[in-house]
């Protein structure tokens, strides 16, 4: 287990060096050119481009330093004597403030420090064989994957849109509770990835259950979170009025969203931010007259700009905040 995160620590080291090997080449590219030139130029412009080819050739050298450095450090994770001094490579790269870097290296001190019934767990969820369901794939992906684990949020935003949108497994109610018990997890990017998709999963309910009694669930699901990523998916239920059907005495029947809208938008009203008093200014010449007139009324009794929450909003159980 604690080998597997030093091979994300690796991957992220190697990644470096890839970027400023990117840099070398241009730089390369950039002295052929000034070369090229060289050879047309005239007597008055034959120093200046001088003075540039020795300023490339310079900056050639200090990037094929660079990239050795960058190979020299991923060599080195694996080549520590020892726990006591691989912890203290560890924290002398932690200093390097990469942003890149810093999630891999805080995952790989996590590992080294965890007690043995957790590393344990996490081994055991390691398991391929054991990994049987596709939340728990995605799961062990947000363990493992370098890009689900570095700096770009929109990485895991775009993994969790996509599991969504894979069909059936928004109407299962055991994946969603598989997604949820995981905002529990230790690991922090494991927690970021479980919320992101659980808000996808009940948006697609929201927005596309014929279901409407299971469609309101989750609209009241995401009105509950504490956590502003769930704004966009409010704003889109408050914004598209559709049918669907509901069970009643007399059996199934069709009804409109527009409870599910009236959550939204009263959530929408606590949250308080720009976004949302754009979506509830558009709400005034909505079909629905209880919609109308909340939105009206929450305009007039807050005119200004909307700046924030109107109550504390404490974190999500497991989930850092915002």
């Amino acid at each position: 287990m604690f080998a597997l995160g030093l091979r994300q620590l690796q991957q992220a080291l190697d990644q470096k060096a890839n970027q400023v090997q990117h840099e070398f080449i241009l730089a390369s590219e950039q002295l052929e050119e000034v070369a090229r030139k060289l050879l047309e130029a005239i007597p008055e412009d034959q120093e200046r481009l001088k003075e540039q080819q020795r300023g490339l050739r310079a900056r050639q050298q200090a990037l094929a330093d660079e990239v050795n450095n960058w190979r020299e450090r991923a060599r080195a994770v694996r080549s520590q004597p020892g726990e006591a001094s691989l912890r203290t490579y560890l924290n002398e790269l932690l200093k390097l403030d990469d942003p890149l870097l810093t999630p891999a290296i805080q995952h790989s001190l996590y590992l080294l420090d965890a007690p043995e019934e957790e590393l344990a767990k996490l081994a055991g969820q390691e398991t391929p064989s054991a990994i049987t369901t596709p939340a728990g794939r995605l799961i062990q992906r947000s363990r493992t994957e370098f890009d689900l684990r570095g700096s770009d949020a929109g990485a895991r935003q775009r993994a969790a849109i996509e599991f969504a949108n894979r069909p059936g497994l928004a109407q299962k109610d055991e994946v969603i509770a598989e997604i949820e018990a995981a905002i529990e997890d230790p690991d922090p990017l494991v927690r970021e990835i479980a919320l992101l998709t659980m808000i996808q999963l009940h948006r697609f309910r929201c927005m596309r259950s014929a279901d409407l009694d299971q469609a309101h669930a989750s609209v009241q699901k995401l009105a509950s979170l504490n956590h502003v990523t769930a704004i966009p998916s409010l704003i889109e239920i408050l914004e598209k009025p559709r049918t669907g059907f509901v069970q009643t005495e007399q059996g199934s029947q069709e009804a409109d969203n527009n409870r599910s809208r009236m959550v939204a938008l009263l959530r929408l009203i606590e949250w308080h931010t720009p976004e949302a008093k754009m979506a509830v200014h558009k709400l005034q010449f909505d079909r629905d007259p209880n919609l109308v007139k909340t939105s009206r009324r929450a305009l007039e009794l807050f005119p200004d700009e909307w700046g924030g929450p109107l109550k504390a909003t404490g974190p999500l159980p497991g989930v850092d905040d915002p």
